[in-house]
């Protein structure tokens, strides 16, 4: 039968943990076994897996796991930094790192953690510098050429590959959920490591897209509208149930009150020619309007210009006066 570590170092080595630089740090030879002949170096991955129980020991000592951070600002590590804090109920920091959310309690994203998980150390020297100001330990996936400096437990693997991040932070996840008694020991976690492996934008969008093609397409129905009835004494009830027929109008149509009656110069012509006919008769002319009143006569002894503009003088004025 074989054993719980035998199985995880199987893995390990099939996720390529053990694959390291052709650099090395002079506090990484202690976790380097040797050195291909293409120049790169491989870790001892016993060491590697001492190593994650040691930093799982530390992650279940704090009470509340709200107090951890879990960061990388990795594209690799992103997915399994938010995998570990969705199963431990860590706090979780995917992208880049705002400068000062460790030291700056004026800004709206402070937090002081108990325990400060990275990816790379090299990549996330900032939280690191920060960390340090603030006596936060730290725990981090170290390569063979990583800096190992304000790092307090430092885990020996490849932090450059995809495969490799994820499967540290699932065997990672799943030692503190044991150490915690909530997966029984000896017992596999029902957590697929593909979860916390890295995905391409492309991929996702594919796999989108062959899910919405095996889904049945939605058709909605068409509705079309009853024509709408009006009443008769509606106010356009009777155009719009006479639209479109012109003939049914009939000579009342184009009757308009008050006009003259107009002859009909075809009947007329039909007989005798257009030379024969007779002209229209015209409407009577108006009456002529009514005389206006003469002016009445002036009065004896009275002088004034004669006029009948506006300066002519009224029917009482008096020079004398």
């Amino acid at each position: 039968m074989v054993s719980e570590k035998e199985s995880d170092i199987r893995l390990m080595l099939a996720a390529d943990v053990h694959l390291g630089t052709k650099n090395c740090d002079f506090q990484m030879e202690r976790y380097v076994w040797k050195r291909r002949s293409d120049g790169i170096f491989i870790i001892n991955v016993g060491k590697t897996w001492d190593k994650l129980e040691l930093a799982a020991r530390v992650i279940v000592a704090i009470e509340n796991p709200q107090d951890i951070i879990v960061q990388s600002a990795r594209p690799y590590g992103q997915r399994a930094v938010l995998k570990f804090a969705q199963y431990t109920g860590a706090q979780a920091i995917a992208g880049r790192h705002t400068p000062g959310t460790f030291t700056n309690q004026l800004q709206t994203s402070f937090c002081e953690p108990r325990l400060l998980i990275l990816t790379d150390p090299r990549t996330d020297h900032q939280p690191i510098k920060e960390a340090a100001l603030g006596n936060i330990p730290i725990i981090a996936f170290c390569d063979t050429d990583s800096p190992m400096r304000h790092v307090d437990i430092g885990i020996p693997a490849n932090n450059k590959g995809k495969h490799s991040i994820g499967c540290l932070f699932w065997l990672l996840a799943r030692m503190v959920l044991q150490m915690r008694g909530t997966i029984p020991p000896g017992k596999p976690w029902d957590v697929m490591v593909d979860l916390f492996f890295y995905r391409e934008p492309e991929e996702a969008k594919e796999r989108e897209e062959e899910e919405g093609a095996a889904a049945p397409e939605f058709t909605p129905a068409e509705y079309t509208a009853p024509p709408m009835a009006l009443a008769a004494d509606q106010w356009g009830g009777a155009e719009v149930g006479d639209a479109g027929n012109w003939e049914s109008a009939g000579p009342a149509a184009s009757a308009v009150a008050g006009a003259p009656p107009v002859q009909d110069w075809n009947a007329a012509a039909s007989g005798q020619g257009w030379d024969a006919a007779s002209a229209p008769v015209s409407a009577p002319a108006p009456a002529p309007a009514p005389a206006p009143a003469p002016a009445p006569a002036p009065a004896p002894g009275s002088v004034y210009p004669a006029g009948a503009g506006w300066d002519s003088a009224p029917a009482d004025w008096n020079p004398a006066a």
